[in-house]
């Protein structure tokens, strides 16, 4: 019987691990993101991580897969469930205190493909601490499944193939889109709220400094204020989160206007997307003014969106030749749509028709 559950752990934390990590191979940008929010001022406040973010991520996601390769196939099995415990019981750390604190919504352990609140993250960790601990205890029942040369064949052969798809994938879009703004969704249905939806409830709090101090008061509160305090601030506090459509903070704004609802009305519609124009790739900013010009002259009707500022935009476009209108749009939903910077998206009445990395403009079909 202890047999049995020791197989049995080694095949569900192994196969979790590397479905886990494929998936946030497939687009380490993305993971890169949420390390990021980690490092934070909000959550840890290491601000310093933050330009290693990427790195990182890629590091992560290729040692989750290969371990877990490897405790599937029983290579060096010892030292295997010894990274395995000391990496869950990190990732553990991390869920329990973004759920604890509120302050990571979605840890991303699956990336865009399944999103888990704080509390399921924690909970997932849990179950994957429990078997690998089986595993940890039994270490001497996970035995290789073949030959020496063999697994470390497969070994060898798993930490290549893994290095080789995040060099791919960082050099054009990921495999397999599973954002909102992926091909063929259609943006404005994107945003839509369903009938019946439940709502958010927030309870408004209010600051004032009483005796020179903070204090916190609900609404409730407010005929209990003592005298001589003075009024702060007042901000909302969610109790219940309600219903959050795929896509929100979507804007498309120009002097204070948000022409959203005109330009996803428009039947070609080409845009050219960079979060942050200092951040850009200069071979690809170089290449937009060609796009440009010869989307127009099919007819299409080309803007590029950023959440940089008008000296940035004017910058840019003097540096490249850029004769394109920039709209602004939140960094977060802009990274969202793309991971390159700068990349091309393109519409056809809101619904998204072909999206492009800078590395690929040879591939755009106008």
């Amino acid at each position: 019987m202890k047999n049995i559950i020791t197989q049995f752990s080694r095949l569900f934390v192994g196969i979790l691990f590397i479905i886990s990590g494929l998936i946030k191979l497939n687009d380490p940008v993305g993971f890169s993101y949420k390390l990021a929010e980690y490092f934070s001022e909000p959550v840890f406040n290491m601000p310093f991580l933050e330009p290693l973010a990427l790195g990182l991520a890629i590091f992560l996601v290729i040692l989750e897969v290969v371990l877990g390769v490897m405790l599937l196939v029983g290579y060096k099995a010892k030292a295997t469930i010894w990274c395995l415990l000391l990496l869950i019981i990190f990732f553990t750390f991390l869920t329990f205190y973004s759920a604890y604190f509120d302050v990571v919504k979605d840890c991303g352990c699956f990336g865009d493909a399944l999103h888990l609140t704080p509390w399921q993250s924690f909970t997932k960790d849990i179950v994957l601490l429990f078997f690998i601990l089986i595993l940890f205890i039994n270490k001497k029942l996970v035995k290789p499944l073949f030959s020496q040369a063999v697994t470390n064949i497969i070994t060898y052969a798993s930490v290549l193939l893994c290095i080789f798809m995040a060099v791919w994938v960082l050099n054009h879009n990921p495999i397999k889109d599973f954002r909102p703004f992926k091909v063929g969704s259609n943006i404005e249905k994107g945003m839509e709220i369903p009938e019946g939806a439940p709502k958010s409830v927030v309870e408004m709090i209010f600051v004032y400094k009483v005796n020179g101090v903070d204090k916190e008061f609900t609404d409730k509160d407010l005929m209990n204020i003592p005298e001589g305090a003075s009024f702060v601030d007042r901000k909302d506090k969610v109790i219940t989160e309600g219903y959050v459509p795929p896509i929100h903070d979507f804007s498309m704004t120009k002097d204070d206007t948000d022409f959203k609802d005109e330009y996803l009305q428009e039947p070609k519609l080409v845009i050219f997307v960079t979060y942050d124009l200092k951040l850009s790739e200069p071979s690809g900013m170089k290449s937009l003014e060609k796009v440009n010009q010869d989307a127009k002259a099919k007819g299409y009707k080309v803007i590029a969106m950023t959440a940089s500022g008008a000296d940035e935009i004017a910058k840019a476009k003097k540096q490249y030749g850029l004769n394109v209108d920039f709209y602004f749009c939140d960094a977060t939903t802009l990274k969202t749509i793309e991971r390159a910077n700068p990349s091309i998206v393109v519409l056809e009445k809101g619904t998204v028709i072909q999206k492009v990395h800078y590395n690929d403009i040879k591939d755009l079909k106008l």
